[in-house]
């Protein structure tokens, strides 16, 4: 028997399917646990939560609009500074204030618990891979974490502000007034946050489907083309529909794509040498 397989079954406990499954329930409830406590806190921290996150892209003196003011004076360039956003916030239905805060407070639990959830769920699939995979699979938790906040402030610095931004000074008829209302601001920026975090796992995606046989970086090449178009409807999709925005989170999805037919073709080769071993 192989050294690997030895010490999967040395450490490994036979299990039958209820046990799975008991196992994995427990898993599940304590990332639910996690997300609950971490909402719970967010709840109490309203005036950080939502006073200063997320209403800051509603404000001018947000980080980024004034790294863009410096950016126009450096390029002189003044229809870069945001120095105003026409509009306001208003809550239209008796309970819109407090159901929004309840919303703000589960995203925030579930953005901030999203590591502690994944390495939950990688703690019940661990186990079950064999000595050479646990190896080749070390650090996802660290990977998939990164990648997701990585996104995260991507979205919250980059993509919401400029989205924020469009909308306020989009003019169709100069005698209307923007009157957003606070579910719809509420709904975009944590769309936009919240979906930059899950589309920067494509690495980790792709590495997963290289190690299980199911695409190649010869693949991946063939349909870049039809993958930059599925970029595109989704950076579509989480973005306001004005190109600037678009492009901004296709081009970091493009680059990440690239770097994602690297890790294929680095995963291929490895194959190949212990094919060339054994």
């Amino acid at each position: 028997m192989p050294l690997d397989q030895i010490g999967d079954s040395q450490n490994e406990k036979e299990m039958t399917f209820l046990d799975h499954l008991e196992e994995l329930r427990w898993h599940i409830i304590r990332a639910a646990i996690a997300i609950f406590i971490i909402t719970i806190v967010a709840f109490i921290a309203k005036d950080i939560v939502i006073d200063l996150l997320i209403m800051g892209p509603s404000r001018t003196d947000f980080w980024t609009y004034l790294k863009l003011c410096e950016l126009a004076g450096l390029l002189n360039t003044p229809t870069l500074c945001v120095d105003s956003l026409p509009f306001e916030l208003v809550s239209r239905k008796l309970s819109s204030q407090f159901m929004t805060h309840i919303s703000v407070s589960f995203m925030t639990g579930l953005i901030l618990g999203f590591p502690y959830a994944f390495w939950e769920i990688w703690r019940f699939i661990k186990p079950g891979l064999h000595l050479k995979e646990r190896k080749a699979s070390r650090g996802a938790t660290f990977s998939v974490s990164f990648l997701f906040m990585t996104g995260v402030l991507f979205g919250y610095f980059l993509i919401a502000p400029i989205s924020v931004r469009f909308f306020a000074t989009y003019v169709v008829y100069d005698q209307l007034q923007n009157l957003f209302d606070l579910s719809s601001y509420i709904g975009m920026i944590t769309m936009i946050v919240f979906g930059s975090g899950l589309l920067f796992q494509l690495p980790v995606i792709v590495y997963f489907l290289t190690k299980a046989g199911l695409i190649s970086s010869r693949l991946m090449k063939k349909y870049r083309k039809h993958a930059i178009i599925v970029i595109l409807i989704l950076g579509a999709m989480i973005t306001p529909p004005d190109p600037f925005s678009q492009m901004l989170i296709a081009l970091p999805l493009m680059l990440l794509y690239q770097i994602s037919i690297v890790i294929a073709r680095r995963i291929e080769k490895r194959k190949l040498r212990q094919e060339a071993k054994n």
